[in-house]
């Protein structure tokens, strides 16, 4: 098996060649399996694989699908029936791709088509993957590193994995950092904080109900550590602002949660924001925003 290049310098590139650091991404919102209502004008589109609607609700699982935009790692919800075997559906979902009809909206991903996952293990609090061979096949170093970086964000995610082995054909494939060097352990997210976007919201899922006041979580890599956050009425009418200090910030990773409250007449859809303000002249930049209903 391949060693993969050095990919510092390379992975610097494309960090700086992504969307500028003003850039305003609109998180996803949920739709069935076709990918998106028709006419959407969402720059990315959440896939849902939730069966047709009855008449009664269908007990439902979600959880995150880490696919690519602009460069970037980029996580979106993902519905299925409900299941226990949720960090199998998780992989299979990431496997099969984002929907066709968000490809145009930006959303990507560097799996390579026809990947399959043989097993799916979790000892202690390490996941081992087993893949299909087509998963290393073609593509740049950055692109690999990118696809790996997809697996162990989507499998992690779940509180009882911490590491994450991953496996071709059921051949272990040694763990390695961005330099291209030994880990001697399993990979663990933060091994791809590099890949991520500036902030990261995970807390409240999109498209989610959420009630005053509102649990707003994630991580981010911004100055100073500090996030600013406000929640929008159905109008985009501030109704409510605040902001989260990450546990580390301005060149590194750090986690943030915050609690802001809010008040409204009647139920309404809204949004929950988050973003940086820019050092240069206090302007919001790597704005998120994450569609939301809000309870009254």
């Amino acid at each position: 098996m391949k060693r993969l290049i050095v990919l510092a310098a390379a992975i610097g590139l494309v960090a700086t060649g992504c969307a500028g650091r003003g850039a305003h991404v609109i998180a996803a919102t949920p739709t069935g399996p076709s990918g998106g209502p028709s006419g959407t004008t969402n720059p990315s589109v959440v896939a849902s694989a939730t069966a047709t609607a009855t008449s009664s609700p269908v007990p439902s699982t979600t959880f995150e699908v880490w696919f690519t935009r602009s460069d970037h790692l980029f996580p979106i919800p993902w519905t299925v029936p409900r299941t226990l075997a949720v960090g199998h559906a998780a992989l299979e979902a990431l496997l099969g791709g984002p929907p066709s009809g968000d490809v145009a909206n930006g959303l990507g991903t560097q799996v390579p088509p026809g990947t399959r996952l043989l097993g799916l293990s979790i000892s202690g609090d390490v996941a081992t993957v087993n893949l299909s061979g087509a998963f290393l096949s073609g593509g740049s170093a950055v692109s690999e590193y990118t696809r790996l970086g997809q697996v162990v964000c989507t499998i992690s995610q779940f509180p009882t994995v911490k590491g994450v082995s991953i496996q071709l054909d059921g051949r272990p494939i040694e763990p390695f950092d961005i330099q291209g060097a030994a880990l001697h352990r399993p990979w663990q997210r933060s091994d791809f904080d590099t890949l991520l976007p500036a902030i990261v919201v995970e807390s409240p899922l999109v498209g989610t109900t959420v009630h005053s006041p509102v649990e707003i979580s994630g991580t981010a890599d911004v100055f100073e550590a500090t996030v600013s956050l406000r929640i929008l009425d159905a109008g985009g009418n501030e109704i409510a602002s605040g902001f989260a200090t990450a546990t580390c910030g301005t060149g590194c990773r750090g986690t943030f949660h915050a609690t802001l409250a809010y008040h409204v007449d009647h139920d309404e859809a809204g949004t929950v924001e988050a973003f940086e303000a820019s050092a240069e002249n206090g302007q919001p930049i790597n704005v998120v925003d994450v569609p939301v209903t809000l309870r009254s």
